[in-house]
């Protein structure tokens, strides 16, 4: 039997449109890394354009650096003349790499629940001018001191050290506390995400826009009572910022700027734009219960700045407490 030899037919070279073969594949080198805001999960936001985080390194076991960036216009953290921040952008910033540091560095779940027990800051107003780029900022964070653990919880105090570029922009401090949903659910019991009692949305009459240091009747959070020094906190829960995801109390930064909007009201006719405050929140605020807030003057380190003290009460009892200081501005 003869075999038959088999020859490979010669590959004939695949041309272009213009009979030159195409160049080869060749490998690049990866995609660099570039800059985005971190999972709106960490920071609990619903709205991507609310999370100022966009990354964190450690610096050791106790000391970490936070990446954020402030947007050059945002419909409320802005001063009412749109040439700076609102230093309460600081407050939220703080707040957001807590968050942050806690579910990526400290493995707190997602579906963990957070309890904000103190919230302050202090701003530097020159580091506040918006520029012509958005402003980007390094924050060092420590812990103060190690977080105290449970089999479920995790308790930790950390400060920040907020720098744009070499220039210190802001201080600050914060406090949680984190539990299971199943233990805050116990805790907190069948409470429903919902709007506040018809005869709490309706009372009062909302104080206008300038005289708490805002320039849309949307974001003005207080109404008026007949006490001097006193009125009623009534948000509207449909604001896109103070309340970006529903939940079953009023969130702690609302009581911040209701704070804030309490302060320009007991000094008008001047404003003021407090450039630093001290929060102690003593226990949740329901939306079902009727909320007086009440502002008074008080002594304060410097004899150049307002310093006004401000609390909240719900059925006679505490929910938070705020000093602030800030230097008035004559309208």
């Amino acid at each position: 039997m003869t075999l038959l030899a088999y020859r490979t037919p010669a590959l004939t070279p695949v041309t272009t449109a213009f009979g030159t073969p195409p160049e080869p594949i060749r490998p690049v080198a990866p995609a660099p890394r570039l800059t985005s805001t971190v999972a709106k999960e960490y920071v609990h936001r619903a709205c991507h354009a609310e999370v100022f985080i966009t990354g964190s390194e450690p610096l050791g076991d106790t000391a970490f650096t936070v990446t954020a960036q402030w947007p050059r216009a945002h419909t409320f953290f802005s001063t009412p003349d749109g040439t700076r921040h609102d230093p309460m952008i600081a407050a939220e910033t703080i707040r957001q790499a807590g968050l942050y540091l806690a579910h990526t560095r400290f493995g707190i779940p997602l579906d963990h629940k957070f309890m904000m027990w103190n919230l302050d800051y202090a701003t530097r107003a020159r580091q506040l001018f918006i520029g012509a780029t958005p402003t980007d900022l390094t924050i060092e964070a420590r812990l103060l001191p190690q977080p105290r653990r449970t089999r479920s919880t995790i308790d930790f105090t950390f400060s920040a050290t907020v720098r744009r570029g070499p220039h210190l922009a802001a201080t600050g401090e914060a406090r949680f506390t984190t539990v299971p949903d199943s233990t805050y659910r116990r805790l907190r019991g069948a409470r429903p995400a919902g709007a506040p009692a018809p005869d709490i949305a309706t009372a009062g009459e909302a104080l206008p826009p300038a005289r708490v240091g805002r320039l849309r009747p949307c974001d003005v959070v207080l109404t008026a009572t007949d006490a001097p020094g006193s009125w009623h906190l009534t948000p509207d829960l449909r604001h896109p910022i103070l309340f970006d995801h529903a939940g079953d109390h009023i969130p702690g930064m609302v009581l911040l700027e209701a704070a804030r909007q309490a302060g320009n009201a007991l000094a008008a006719p001047v404003t003021v734009t407090p450039t630093a405050a001290a929060t102690t929140f003593h226990r949740y605020a329901e939306h079902d219960a009727p909320t007086t807030i009440t502002a008074r003057h008080t002594p304060g380190e410097d004899p150049d700045a307002l310093t006004t003290t401000v609390t909240g009460h719900q059925h006679g009892e505490p929910i938070f407490t705020t000093v602030l200081t800030g230097h008035p501005d004559q309208r």
